[in-house]
């Protein structure tokens, strides 16, 4: 019998092309930086994971929106409406860790966060492929706009009450659980299976399309963003 750092060792041939693909039952060691996907799930897996991770985000916010009395959302005050956003970004981070780690399972957090992509990394790699992203993204978003007009999105900055928690939800907690959800686990898991310009489509198209009630005509912009 192996114990799971022993299964850990085992290679699994055959790449395919444009990506790797490995037995579902290799477990992935976060200090192991040079094994790509770190991911264990498989593409259909992922998508489900990020349903869930938005329902049970809206399961931990039942409780605030029924003492608030089940009011119509644009009437609630800013302590609800922050209450239900940080409800959301711990759904966003709930389930991709308990994936994570579960599957397969015999791996402590700090193995489950590699899986979900938290490797050291040089900041100047990193910060080429940031400015990279970013400059494509502004392109994008200029041709975009003067195609089909500037899109318009709710601004729900000013719902959220005071400065600090607008930067609690907005700055800090929104992008970092969105980050792990569908970066680290979505995007993951599809890259276990397909290509890397597929994995990215696949999971651009599932983030802009969760964010369709921040609205529809901003979708475009935010699956590119996401793709990216």
């Amino acid at each position: 019998d192996q114990t799971p750092a022993e299964a850990e060792q085992e290679a699994v041939p055959g790449p395919a092309e444009g990506g790797m693909k490995r037995a579902d039952s290799v477990l992935d060691l976060p200090d192991d930086p040079n094994r790509f996907p770190y991911a264990t799930w498989s593409p259909w897996i992922a998508f489900g994971g990020a349903i869930a991770a938005l329902v049970l985000g809206l399961m931990f916010a039942l409780p605030i929106l029924w003492a608030a009395g089940g009011d119509d959302y644009d009437n609630l005050s800013w302590g609800v409406k922050a209450g239900v956003q940080l409800c959301t970004a711990l759904g966003f981070l709930a389930v991709p860790f308990l994936f994570a780690k579960q599957m397969p399972g015999g791996v402590n957090w700090r193995q489950a966060a590699g899986r979900l992509g938290f490797h050291r990394f040089k900041v100047s790699d990193a910060a080429k492929w940031i400015g990279i992203g970013f400059v494509a993204y502004i392109a994008f978003a200029v041709v975009y706009s003067l195609i089909f007009g500037t899109p318009e999105q709710d601004d729900i900055a000013g719902e959220l009450g005071p400065i600090w928690s607008q930067i609690l939800l907005i700055v800090i907690l929104a992008p970092l659980s969105e980050e792990v959800c569908f970066r680290g686990m979505l995007f993951g898991g599809f890259r276990t299976r397909l290509p890397l310009w597929a994995a990215a489509l696949g999971a651009g198209l599932v983030f802009g399309a969760l964010h369709y009630s921040t609205g529809i005509s901003a979708v475009p912009q935010l699956m590119v963003l996401g793709a990216i």
